[in-house]
C-alpha cells in the first residue's frame, strides 16, 4: 500500500517542486527601452549639476544622482543638421555628406541608405518615435517616417526658419513653419509657446501606449534655440530671464517622461539619456546659454562649441552618482545602444565605438584613440587626443570684444584667423588659454599623424583633400 501511495504522489511532488516559468517575458528579460532627449543650442553650464546657479533643474539634477554625469562628452559637430546626423548614424557627419544646418527646401537630406538608430532598433522589434525637431532634410522622402520612425510630431528644421525671423527680408526669405503629424502638415506655427508641452504630451502618451513592448523614444526639443518660447507654466520663473524659463520647462518635460516610465513600471528597464546638439549661440546674448568655463560656443570647434552636458540613468546597470571625465562623442551612442540591445550594427562603415564599459565605470579610457572636430564643409579644425586638444590653422567666429545681441536680436561675430597650430592641456587648462604646442613637439607630431590618417579617409577642404571613404547625402532630383 505504501509503495502504491508513493507511486501516486511522486508526480504531484515533482510538479510542485519544479520551478515556475512565466508565460510572458518579465521586464528584466525584455530588451531595454531607450529614451534620448536632445536639446538645441544648450550650453554646458545650463543645468544645475553642470554649474547653473540661476536656473532650477531638479529633474536633471536627480538624473545625476540616480545615474552618471559625463564631463567630457562632445557633440558630433557644432551645428544643427551635422550634429543630428552624427548621433543618429554613429558617423562623423562629413563621412555621410551632411554639413552645417540645412535650410528649408534643401536639395539634400540624410541618405536613405544610411542606417539610423531608429532603423537599427526597429529591425530588432522596437517601436520608434520622434517628437520635436528633425532637420535632416525636409523633402518628403527624407522625413522621419522614411528613416525608421513609426511616429513623428514636430517641425522639419530649426524654429527660427520662419517669417518672423528678426532678419527676414534683409537676409532671409523664409516661408511658414510647418508642424507635422507623421507625413501630414497639421498647422503652420505663428506661436511656439505650447510646443514643448505638446512634445512632452506626445512622449508620455507614446510611453503609455507602448509599455508592453520595447521602444525607442527620441525627443529632440527645438528649444532653447532662438526664438525662445515658454508656456505660462514657467514664464518668469527663473533667475536667468526667458532663457532660464525655457530650460526650466525642458527640465519639467524630462520629469514628466521619467514619471511616465515609473508609472508604467519601466524605469528600471529604460536607458534615459539627456544631452544637447551643440553649444550656445553666443551672438544672441541674453537669449543664449552659457558654456563657461569653456571657450566660445556654437559654430566653433573650441570646447564651448561641442562639449555638452550629458546625463544618463539606468538603475542597476549604470552606477548612481558617478562622474565620468573620459572623453566620448555622440558618434559612440549608436554602437553602444547596439551593444546593450543586442542589435545589429549598420552594414556600412561607422566611426563610433561601443563605450558601454566607460559608462559603467569598468573602463577608464575611451576605445577611441582620438576624436576629430570638423566644421563648415569638411574643414578639419581640431583633434582631441587624451588630455590634449590640438587646433589646426583655420578661421573661426567669436563674440569676444563684440556687442552682444539682446532680447532675440543677434549681435555680429568677429572673424579670427588662427594662423599656427595651437595645443592645449585640458586637464590643466580647461578654458584653452595657454598654448603649449612649442613645449610638446612630440604630442603635436603624434596628433598630426592621426589627423593625416583621418584626412586620407574623410578629407579636409582646408588642404583641398578628398577622403577615400566619404559617402554622398541623399539628393532631391
Amino acid at each position: 500500500m505504501f509503495r502504491y501511495l508513493l507511486f501516486l504522489l511522486l508526480p504531484i511532488l515533482f510538479f510542485s517542486c519544479k520551478p515556475k516559468t512565466e508565460d510572458k517575458t518579465t521586464e528584466i528579460e525584455r530588451p531595454p527601452n531607450i529614451v534620448l532627449i536632445f536639446t538645441d543650442d544648450q550650453g554646458y553650464r545650463d543645468v544645475g549639476v553642470f554649474g547653473a546657479d540661476d536656473i532650477e533643474t531638479p529633474n536633471l539634477d536627480q538624473m545625476a544622482v540616480d545615474g552618471i554625469k559625463l564631463t567630457s562628452y562632445y557633440s558630433a559637430q557644432a551645428v544643427c543638421s551635422a550634429s543630428r546626423a552624427g548621433i543618429l548614424t554613429g558617423c562623423y557627419p562629413n563621412r555621410i555628406g551632411i554639413h552645417n544646418a540645412m535650410m528649408p527646401n534643401s536639395n539634400i537630406g540624410l541618405n536613405l541608405s544610411e542606417t539610423t538608430l531608429a532603423e537599427m532598433l526597429s529591425a530588432n522589434g522596437y517601436r520608434t518615435a520622434i517628437y520635436g525637431k528633425w532637420h535632416l532634410g525636409d523633402d518628403p522622402k527624407f522625413m522621419p517616417n522614411n528613416q525608421g520612425f513609426d511616429e513623428y510630431f514636430g517641425i522639419p528644421y530649426s524654429n527660427d526658419m520662419w517669417p518672423l525671423h528678426p532678419q527676414q527680408g534683409p537676409v532671409f526669405n523664409f516661408g511658414p513653419l510647418p508642424l507635422y503629424e507623421n507625413e501630414t502638415v497639421i498647422d503652420t506655427l505663428t506661436d511656439q509657446t505650447q510646443l514643448t508641452t505638446q512634445i512632452t504630451e506626445h512622449s508620455v502618451d507614446f510611453i503609455h501606449r507602448n509599455k508592453d513592448s520595447p521602444f525607442f523614444l527620441y525627443v529632440p526639443h527645438p528649444q532653447p534655440h532662438v526664438p525662445l518660447f515658454v508656456s505660462d507654466k514657467f514664464k518668469g520663473k527663473s533667475n536667468r530671464g526667458l532663457y532660464g524659463d525655457v530650460i526650466m520647462e525642458i527640465d519639467w518635460s524630462v520629469g514628466q517622461i521619467l514619471k511616465a516610465l515609473k508609472e508604467d513600471g519601466l524605469a528600471d528597464n529604460t536607458l534615459v539619456i539627456f544631452t544637447s546638439d551643440n553649444g550656445p549661440w553666443l551672438a544672441y546674448g541674453n537669449h543664449a546659454g552659457s558654456a563657461l568655463p569653456y571657450r566660445e560656443g556654437k559654430g566653433t570647434a573650441w570646447e564651448g562649441g561641442q562639449r555638452e552636458p550629458f546625463l544618463a540613468r539606468w538603475p542597476g546597470k549604470l552606477p548612481a552618482g558617478k562622474v565620468i571625465d573620459v572623453p566620448i562623442m555622440a558618434i559612440d551612442i549608436l554602437p553602444t545602444i547596439a551593444e546593450i540591445t543586442d542589435s545589429k550594427l549598420p552594414e556600412k562603415t561607422i566611426d563610433g565605438m561601443n563605450v558601454w564599459k566607460v559608462l559603467t565605470g569598468e573602463a577608464e579610457e575611451s576605445p577611441q584613440e582620438a576624436y576629430f572636430y570638423y566644421y563648415r564643409v569638411n574643414e578639419l579644425h581640431g583633434v582631441r587626443y587624451g588630455k590634449w586638444k590640438l587646433y589646426f590653422p583655420h578661421t573661426y567666429r567669436t563674440m569676444n570684444g563684440q556687442e552682444p545681441g539682446k532680447d532675440g536680436l543677434p549681435g555680429e561675430y568677429r572673424m579670427v584667423d588662427l594662423e599656427e597650430i595651437e595645443l592645449y592641456n585640458l586637464e590643466k587648462d580647461e578654458s584653452e588659454t595657454n598654448n603649449v604646442a612649442d613645449e610638446n613637439p612630440e604630442v603635436v607630431e603624434k596628433i598630426k599623424e592621426l589627423a593625416d590618417d583621418m584626412r586620407a579617409r574623410l578629407g579636409d577642404s582646408l588642404r583641398d583633400m578628398e577622403g577615400s571613404e566619404t559617402r554622398e547625402p541623399g539628393q532631391v532630383k
